[in-house]
């Protein structure tokens, strides 16, 4: 059976029961995405001089950070999923060492909650890429009110906006785009093999 990611599509009630391989997965990714935000920020900090241009549209990667809250609901289908990978990619992502240092829990719990919030909204039926869209957005969103409180708080609205768009944008492509490439690739080896379609 092949992947559509079509929304149109009738989905069954969900099975909304978490199975042993549901929470290993779900770790798996948050884990592996720890590591990436890792990575991910010291490219984001080395990129600031060839953004000197425009600061704010270094926010163009910021999609990565919200791919966990994508990929983790997209794979598994039960409730909680975005908001656990979220926060374990958090989580290992503090304890590897950030600029930002625990305050990574709480912007993840945010992009983690308001992509859940999406997912919760379609009752977990819904894994097409309107709603994965959706969800990355949603994320963004929540970063970017996020960062707006606690790091640019004196920061033209204008430039916020824009900040806004640049984000929303990032987190279509990369988060939910990303995340469908990805999953489509996972299922031609058989490693996703069990979970649904």
């Amino acid at each position: 059976m092949t992947t559509t990611f079509d929304d149109s599509a009738a989905q069954p009630a969900p099975d909304t029961r978490w199975r042993t391989r549901d929470i290993v997965v779900a770790a798996v990714i948050g884990v592996a995405f720890g590591v990436v935000f890792w990575a991910w920020n010291l490219i984001y900090a080395g990129m600031e001089p060839v953004f000197a241009f425009a600061p704010p549209a270094r926010d163009i990667m910021y999609g990565v950070w919200l791919m966990p809250a994508v990929l983790a609901p997209l794979v598994i289908r039960k409730p909680g999923a975005a908001l656990f990978a979220e926060m374990v990619a958090a989580s290992v992502s503090a304890l590897l060492g950030t600029a930002w240092s625990v305050d990574v829990l709480l912007s993840g719990f945010m992009q983690g909650a308001a992509a859940e919030l999406i997912f919760a909204f379609t009752l977990y039926r819904s894994y097409g890429i309107v709603t994965l869209v959706l969800a990355a957005s949603a994320s963004a969103v929540a970063a970017w009110v996020h960062d707006w409180v606690i790091y640019y708080p004196t920061v033209d609205p204008a430039v916020q906006a824009f900040r806004l768009v640049v984000m929303v944008v990032s987190a279509a492509v990369i988060a939910a785009g990303g995340s469908v490439l990805l999953v489509r690739s996972l299922r031609r080896t058989g490693v996703l093999d069990g979970f649904p379609t």
